[in-house]
């Protein structure tokens, strides 16, 4: 193709390599020839990142590379652009995109879909920017494993009884899916790994569930709900519903209900919010951008958005008689949106009509380690070893490749036959990208000044005494 030919060829720009956007992608590359159309995927990452497993990696039961798909296996000939969409110019047709060199760029387009996701919901609560933890990026879910293991290997060092108590109590914030699977996954690597550390015992490990909400999950119903609720009791867990976080310091968290818990590990999971990206294109839901049932920006031909960033009417439920209901933020969801946003923008090209979205939701799939599990797949509630089957057999068939589902059944088994590897590999310490940040040669101090601190920790252990 020549030049002046690729010129002439309408260009689609893509925007998030999440669910939605991968699928769009994906339809679009089997429905459009090179002669018809320049695909474009813009996102900083090199990745497709599924999402609802990477508790499995915080806890060690899964590795990076099993949820994490190199986009490079699973496109043939879209352009990949690393970079953050940042701002968006509908009538200039325009999007605003810094490379992951720090470079601003332009970049024109005939249609856009916009797919940027959703990130981490947090309020105005004071010292929870600084000291919360999330679990929404595979760094974080990396970093979060490294700071619960560093924590049991303080805790096994520690000389006063009041430190160890605080470093192997847990607290997670959010009784959603996220939350719940994060909490349960978690203290399963935590209480293994007492039994191997000495100074430690598995009854020293806490773990507490907060949430706002006066029910765990209750998308899933009051029965599996309690049924996931007794679960984690049953197994230690202490769950504070109806309450959230006031205040968070570096070694406790306040409640709203006056309580105190000493803790070094907050994890924060209370629920997401649209990509900011989508902020002024148009009418909001609570923060996602509104869109018809055909995922079209009203007013704007050629733009479309979907995913958690959107609020794309729910037709199935609103059939059943919920009115004004709108899809939840869902992997589900995300992927059949992507493929009828593909169709749509194909049947903008040819000059036809588009489709409306529509789809019956097929239930929910909680994992909450080992056995135990809890899911409603097509309405069935199941619990146990039923659910734990049915939930990792839904996301197996979810997984963008053959290749990662190998992947993940592999880690599935040899974690089952070899249980936990307590590998720490510090991604979350803050340190700079040169050969002494990474090999730490930097932070030897001179021999003077090595006395002069041995000397004040001396003084101030014998004051204690």
């Amino acid at each position: 193709m020549t030049q002046a030919q690729a010129a002439r060829v309408p260009r689609i720009v893509v925007v998030g390599a999440g669910f939605a956007g991968l699928a769009c992608v994906r339809r679009l590359e089997r429905r459009l020839g090179p002669r018809d159309a320049r695909i474009m995927l813009v996102d900083p990452t090199s990745h497709s990142l599924y999402l609802p497993l990477l508790p499995q990696v915080a806890s060690g039961v899964l590795g990076a590379s099993s949820v994490a798909t190199p986009l490079a296996r699973l496109l043939r000939r879209t352009v990949r652009v690393p970079a953050g969409a940042l701002g968006v110019d509908l009538p200039a047709r325009t999007l605003y995109i810094r490379k992951i060199t720090g470079e601003d760029d332009a970049l024109r387009y005939d249609y856009l879909v916009l797919a940027p996701g959703s990130v981490t919901r947090t309020f105005e609560i004071p010292g929870l920017a600084e000291h919360a933890r999330g679990m929404k990026t595979l760094k974080q879910a990396l970093s979060l494993r490294d700071h619960v293991i560093a924590q049991l290997e303080l805790a096994a060092a520690a000389n006063s009884a009041e430190e160890k108590r605080r470093r192997c109590s847990f607290l997670v914030v959010g009784g959603g899916y996220a939350g719940t699977e994060t909490c349960a996954c978690l203290l399963e690597l935590t209480r293994n790994a007492a039994r191997k550390m000495p100074g430690l015992h598995p009854d020293m490990i806490h773990w507490t569930l907060a949430d706002i909400a006066p029910t765990l999950m209750p998308e899933l119903g009051e029965e599996l709900g309690t049924k996931a609720q007794k679960m984690l009791i049953n197994r230690g867990v202490d769950f504070r519903l109806g309450v959230s976080v006031a205040s968070v310091t570096d070694d406790e968290v306040k409640m709203t209900d006056g309580s105190v818990l000493p803790t070094q590990t907050l994890v924060w999971t209370a629920g997401v919010a649209a990509s900011p990206l989508v902020r002024g294109l148009g009418e909001s839901l609570r923060g996602r951008v509104v869109v018809g049932a055909d995922l079209r920006l009203p007013a704007w031909d050629g733009v479309f958005a979907l995913g958690d960033c959107a609020a794309v009417p729910d037709l199935a439920k609103q059939r059943e008689g919920v009115d004004n209901a709108v899809c939840p933020p869902t992997a589900q969801h995300a992927m059949r949106q992507g493929k009828v946003a593909a169709d749509n923008v194909v049947s903008a090209m040819q000059g036809r009509p588009p489709r409306d979205y529509y789809h019956k939701d097929l239930g929910l799939v909680v994992d909450l380690g080992g056995p135990r599990a809890v899911a409603k797949p097509l309405g069935i509630p199941l619990s146990g070893v039923p659910a734990q089957i049915a939930t990792r057999g839904y996301h197996l068939l979810a997984m963008p490749s053959v290749r990662s589902r190998l992947r993940v059944t592999g880690n599935w088994i040899s974690h089952g036959v070899a249980g936990d590897d307590l590998l720490r590999v510090d991604l979350g310490i803050d340190r700079p990208r040169t050969i002494a940040g990474y090999e730490f040669t930097d932070i030897y101090p001179d021999p003077e000044h090595i006395a002069g601190i041995i000397e004040g920790l001396e003084s101030d252990r014998r004051e204690q005494e």
